[in-house]
C-alpha cells in the first residue's frame, strides 16, 4: 500500500513540475506556449493570453476526464439506484460520487498504466515530443471509447460532424468519438437503471394497492414500502450485484 501511495504521489508531483514548468518557462519559448500543448494552435496570442488559455484548459479537465471515462456511466446508474430505492436523504451525493470514482479508477487502471507507461514518461524524459505523446495517448483512449460506443451513436454523431459515413471508426476525429461515446454511455445507464427500477416499482404497486383495498389512502404508499425495498435489497446482496453489473458492463477493449 505505501509503494502504491508513492507511485501516485510520484505521477502527481510530476504533473505538477510540469505543468510549472509550463507556465515558468522563458519568454522567447513562451510564445509557442499553446502551440506546444495544442497542436496546430495558432501562436498570434500574447503570452498572457495563451496562459489564460491554459488555466482555463486545466480548469475543464476534470470534466472531460470524467467524460472520457465509465465514471457518467456509473453515477446515473447509481442515482436511479437511490431513486428506486427511495433514499434520496439515506445515501448522500458524495457517496455515489465516490463509489463511481472508485469503480472508475478500477476499471480505467490499465488504461491509465499504458498511458503513463507509453505516453507519459518518455516525454518526461525528453524521448518523444508533446504531440507525439498526445497521440500515443489517444490511441489506447480511443480504444476503450469505441469499444463502448453504438455504431448508431457514432453514425450519427460523424453526420452532424460532416464526415464521411464510410470513415473507418478509429479514424475519425477525437471529437466525434468522445461525443458518441458520451452519448452511448448515457444510453446503457438508463438502459441498466431501467432494469434496476423494475423490482422495486413491482413493490411499490403492490404496497399501493394492499392499502388502497384497506382504505388507508392518507398513508404515503413509500412509508410503507421503503423497508420491504431495503429487506430485498439486502437479502440479494443489491451492492454487490450492482456492481458485478456495472463493472460487467464494460466491454473489453
Amino acid at each position: 500500500m505505501r509503494g502504491g501511495a508513492r507511485g501516485h504521489g510520484a505521477r502527481l508531483a510530476a504533473l505538477a513540475l510540469l505543468g510549472a514548468g509550463l507556465l515558468l518557462c522563458a519568454p522567447a519559448a513562451a510564445q509557442d506556449l499553446l502551440a506546444g500543448v495544442i497542436p496546430g494552435a495558432k501562436t498570434d496570442l500574447t503570452v498572457k493570453s495563451q496562459v489564460l488559455v491554459l488555466m482555463t484548459l486545466l480548469g475543464l479537465l476534470p470534466i472531460m476526464v470524467m467524460m472520457m471515462t465509465c465514471f457518467t456511466r456509473f453515477v446515473i446508474v447509481l442515482s436511479l439506484l437511490r431513486q428506486a430505492l427511495g433514499l434520496q436523504q439515506g445515501l448522500p451525493n458524495r457517496i455515489i460520487t465516490g463509489v463511481a470514482l472508485i469503480l472508475t479508477l478500477l476499471v480505467m487502471r490499465p488504461i491509465g498504466d499504458q498511458i503513463w507507461r507509453d505516453a507519459f514518461v518518455p516525454y518526461d524524459q525528453d524521448k518523444i515530443g508533446m504531440q507525439d505523446a498526445l497521440k500515443v495517448a489517444e490511441v489506447p483512449l480511443s480504444r476503450f471509447m469505441l469499444a463502448q460506443t453504438s455504431k448508431a451513436a457514432l453514425a450519427q454523431v460523424a453526420h452532424l460532424a460532416g464526415e464521411p459515413a464510410a470513415l473507418e471508426p478509429h479514424k475519425r476525429a477525437f471529437t466525434v468519438k468522445l461525443a458518441a461515446f458520451v452519448l452511448s454511455e448515457l444510453k446503457t445507464a438508463f438502459q441498466i437503471g431501467a432494469m434496476l427500477f423494475i423490482p422495486f416499482l413491482i413493490i411499490d404497486l403492490v404496497v399501493s394497492s394492499v392499502l388502497m383495498a384497506m382504505g388507508m389512502m392518507m398513508l404515503s404508499p413509500l412509508v410503507i414500502s421503503l423497508p420491504f425495498k431495503l429487506l430485498l435489497f439486502v437479502l440479494v446482496d443489491g451492492w454487490t450485484l450492482t456492481v458485478n453489473t456495472l463493472v460487467g458492463s464494460i466491454r473489453p477493449f
